[in-house]
């Protein structure tokens, strides 16, 4: 069994998790990394804490005492508008400090999110294909049922 945390975006703090929690469920966006076969569990659920991301600093320990394999940022800081600009320092952040893998999303990118943000001066700069390629490359479909 794999013991996830989430960590989502402070613009969508009071968001209730239903996208990630059904991703979870269905093995996609994210969560398509860990075998079908594999049960998931979430351990922990918050929010960064605003912008700069004060709650990085601490909510990883609290996952991890709960029995957090890892971390999970959530799709809203990649695909949020404007996407996060401290994503690259969180998961730098979390892995040194914890010793744990960060995954940068949950749930796929819905389809009209990615359609806006191709169209995006900045989007091609920021590079999130390097860091959340899963969800880059998630079938149009899905994405789109996620719209």
């Amino acid at each position: 069994m794999k013991k996830i945390g989430i960590i989502i975006c402070g613009r969508y703090k009071n968001c209730g998790g239903g996208k990630c929690f059904r991703a979870m469920r269905e093995h996609v966006g994210g969560f398509a990394k860990y075998p079908k076969e594999e049960l998931l569990e979430i351990v922990g659920y918050s929010y960064c804490g605003d912008c700069p991301g004060g709650n990085v600093e601490y909510v990883p320990e609290e996952m991890i005492k709960n029995g957090a394999d890892v971390i999970h940022l959530a799709t809203g800081l990649v695909v949020g508008y404007p996407p996060c600009p401290r994503i690259f320092h969180f998961i730098e952040f979390i892995e040194k400090r914890y010793g744990i893998p960060v995954v940068a999303g949950t749930h796929p990118i819905p389809l009209k999110y990615m359609q806006i943000h191709k169209k995006l001066s900045f989007w091609e700069n920021m590079k999130m294909e390097t860091i959340a390629d899963d969800l880059m490359k998630e079938d149009e479909q899905i994405m789109e049922s996620y719209n």
